[in-house]
């Protein structure tokens, strides 16, 4: 197989160092031919993950998209969910036949509050059977450091799934299979605004002993959201087989909301210690998915009809305005 990753921040960095470290050469869009020429120069992104170095011997990198695509068998796209839109337009309707396309995108297109797989289905006709997912618990500063992590692949063709996460595999990286392309996509959306709302709650001054409940109820608000989305859509997967207490899912929940990694918590923070959210982003200088998340799954959740009081809550914060004091205060009586 022949890779190609369509992004170069933090997530795509690291995922191309375990593929080259893994002695794959890739196919690499990067947006800025300045990077390019770095990366050729000093073997590492100047702009994330600055420890990890590549034998640019496997590294064909462009600043067109669709040079990328040609070069690959495999597609992944790794840029944050905000950006999908803007960088595969332009591209021809056929430039995904005969593709294999990895979403490393953990989020809901802000544009069109639409999964990947929905707007790769709208735009350019892919079979959902070459789609696949590549989700954690992993943070790209620790894939940089060689600590051990482990990846989800999920998707309906399991043999082919084996197959693509077999490249992946190394002494630092351990990976597993999931049929559940849908519903992990889901899960990441939603660990992220609750890792923003743990944010808020360290902002204000709750201690460790409220953020163990709060994470709790996450995890069962989680759960009941998902549970609910597989009942009002045709998903192809059963529910009741799904171990929701696996990495993906609460391992994933786990590490965005505890670990100081994690930029959706550090955005949170911001905002608990009353941050206004431009001021938050222009901090941060980085993309925190659960702030446009929160307002998708809100909108979401008007068809799913689950009962999500954390979401609300985060939802109110950031986007009706509501005092980050207020929101959870009120949240404190909706937990158990």
């Amino acid at each position: 197989m022949r890779f190609g990753i369509i992004g170069s921040g933090s997530w795509a960095t690291a995922l191309a160092k375990i593929l080259t470290d893994n002695q794959h050469p890739i196919a690499w869009w990067i947006r800025n031919e300045a990077t390019i020429h770095h990366i050729q120069q000093r073997r590492h992104n100047p702009h994330y993950l600055h420890t990890a170095y590549f034998n640019t011997a496997l590294l064909n990198m462009s600043h067109q998209v669709a040079a990328v695509i040609q070069h690959a068998d495999v597609i992944i796209i790794a840029v944050p969910s905000a950006f999908v839109k803007q960088t595969l337009e332009g591209l021809p309707k056929n430039a995904f036949n005969n593709k294999k396309i990895i979403s490393a995108v953990k989020g809901i297109l802000p544009d069109c509050n639409e999964l990947v797989n929905d707007f790769l289905i709208h735009h350019f006709s892919i079979d959902l059977r070459n789609y696949f997912t590549l989700l954690g618990p992993c943070h790209a500063e620790e894939v940089a450091a060689e600590k051990l992590s482990y990846l989800t692949f999920s998707g309906l063709d399991e043999a082919m799934c084996t197959a693509i996460a077999s490249y992946f595999t190394n002494s630092y990286l351990n990976t597993i299979i999931n049929h559940d392309v849908i519903g992990v996509q889901y899960a990441a959306v939603l660990k992220n605004i609750y890792a923003l709302g743990a944010g808020i709650a360290h902002g204000l001054e709750y201690g460790d002993n409220f953020l163990s409940v709060y994470i709790a109820n996450c995890a069962n608000e989680m759960i009941i959201f998902l549970k609910k989305l597989v009942q009002e859509h045709e998903i192809p997967c059963n529910p009741e087989i799904i171990n929701y207490t696996s990495s993906v899912y609460l391992g994933d929940l786990l590490v965005t909301c505890y670990s100081l990694y994690s930029r959706n918590r550090m955005f949170g923070t911001m905002i608990g210690k009353g941050y206004s959210v431009k001021a938050a982003q222009l901090e941060l200088n980085m993309v925190a998915e659960g702030y446009n998340a929160s307002k998708c799954i809100h909108h979401t959740n008007i068809q799913v009809q689950a009962s999500i009081p954390i979401i609300n809550a985060v939802y109110s914060i950031l986007w009706q305005h509501v005092a980050p004091h207020t929101a959870f205060k009120k949240l404190e009586a909706e937990l158990i």
